[in-house]
């Protein structure tokens, strides 16, 4: 177990009330409460999955991190980061060093929030039976998703090598709140945590309601999120059927739709039906690192993220989607991420219509529908003009107008062996260190080359 894992992951997530029977100053120091004396009731699982919520929407996770630090790492001067942020610059340079404080907090926030996810799966026999299967679907897939975007991130691309053999990040299973020299666990393969992953998503999706209304409510995981997720994971192994069946599940379910206008689907008041899952900005909670660093209007952020303008001219002329920036003085920012108290989307029907619409292709099937309808369809929607034929640059180009400043820029490029620059896919520089406080704590853990 690395240092990252070794802390007490209630303070700010439990608020428990510690009584002596008798004597009011015999009171048993909240620090020291073991976690089979925390979780004891229903409701304590409750709070600690609302914890595991609250450290997934971190702006080291889906907060925002996880989603720049795939556009900058996989940018090809579409963008320049022009923000005085030392450790983001490195990211946008491709010149990460294991002393990063961003990578860093990815990967503890990450572990921190996998251990809660841990702690109520290990505490579902006090939740009522009417309750349980929602519990474990949502701890399930907090904890599916996050060990993929791990494992993408500090390990090799499923098709640089091999995935049985690759180091990947280690898995942790069990709830920890003390620490021996067992818990130190050395890195699973890249095909061990993928399958870890798999196996947590798929059966979040079996346990999972297709919308939620109790429990936690609005903002919980869905059916449909943790199938869009599997569809993002299939893919990235390329496992093209499997990602296309997962994706036409969500597509097919009926829980979603497209909405008419683009913009719409990064409006708050209406992107609700587009929208798969998203992490939810309050005034009052919630982070939004995507306003922070890419925004410059209406609650302007820092505007470091500047568009280029090679990249808008990418997008043909009546295609909404190229005007869709704010522009100040000399700058352009792309509109996605405006309102400082917007829900950050992690993932958008239209990104399901792309991988069914690539998977069907690269398989010669129509499952759902043909890829050239598909892909029409998000086109049509953008206002841009249909296709009369489609091949794989098509739908991938497509995939990048579309989802551009979403996150999945470097996986896109990894998974099709594309080039950063003049640098390959498998570049040791787009990888990310294992954070040197891990090294220097875990002496099990090995470094990754380059660094």
């Amino acid at each position: 177990m690395n240092s990252s894992i070794k802390q007490w992951l209630y303070a700010g997530t439990l608020s428990l009330s510690i009584m002596a029977c008798d004597n009011k100053l015999n009171v048993t120091p909240t620090q020291s409460i073991e976690a089979s004396q925390a979780l004891s009731t229903e409701q304590d699982v409750r709070i600690t999955l609302t914890g595991a919520y609250d450290g997934l929407g971190d702006v080291n996770l889906y907060g925002g991190a996880i989603q720049y630090i795939g556009d900058l790492m996989g940018d090809n001067r579409d963008v320049v980061f022009g923000g005085t942020f030392a450790t983001i610059d490195e990211i946008w340079r491709k010149t990460v060093t294991a002393s990063n404080t961003v990578t860093r907090d990815f990967w503890l926030d990450g572990y921190n929030t996998i251990n809660r996810t841990n702690n109520i799966l290990a505490a579902l026999d006090k939740v009522g039976t009417g309750n349980r299967p929602n519990f474990e679907g949502q701890a399930r897939f907090i904890r599916g998703a996050l060990y993929f975007e791990l494992v993408k991130a500090f390990g090799k691309s499923w098709s640089d090598g091999t995935p049985t053999a690759n180091p990947g990040v280690p898995l942790v299973l069990t709830p920890t709140s003390s620490v021996t020299d067992a818990d130190y666990k050395a890195r699973n393969t890249v095909a061990e945590v993928y399958a870890q992953a798999i196996d947590d998503l798929t059966k979040a999706e079996s346990l999972l309601p297709a919308t939620q209304t109790g429990v936690l409510g609005f903002g919980a995981a869905t059916k449909g999120a943790a199938a869009a997720t599997l569809a993002r994971v299939y893919l990235q192994q390329q496992n093209f059927a499997a990602a296309r069946d997962a994706a036409n599940r969500v597509i097919t379910s009926g829980t979603f739709s497209l909405l008419p206008n683009f913009a719409d689907a990064f409006n708050d008041a209406t992107k609700g039906p587009e929208v798969i899952f998203k992490v939810i900005v309050t005034d009052q909670d919630g982070s939004n690192d995507m306003n922070t660093f890419y925004a410059s209007a209406l609650n302007q952020g820092r505007g470091d993220v500047r568009v280029q303008t090679k990249f808008r001219q990418l997008y043909a002329a009546g295609d909404v989607r190229g005007t869709f920036f704010n522009t100040a003085g000399q700058n352009t920012f792309t509109s996605k991420f405006n309102d400082r108290y917007g829900d950050v989307p992690v993932v958008r029907l239209a990104e399901m219509y792309l991988i069914r619409a690539e998977a069907n292709f690269r398989l010669g099937t129509s499952t759902g529908d043909t890829p050239l309808n598909d892909v029409n369809r998000i086109r049509n929607r953008a206002k841009a003009a249909p296709l009369t034929t489609v091949d794989l640059a098509a739908i991938l180009l497509e995939r990048r107008l579309e989802l551009a400043f979403e996150g999945q820029q470097l996986p896109d490029i990894k998974r099709t062996a594309s080039t950063v620059g003049t640098a390959p896919f498998n570049s040791n520089n787009l990888v990310l260190p294992i954070p040197q406080r891990e090294i220097d704590t875990n002496k099990s853990l090995v470094q990754n080359p380059g660094y």
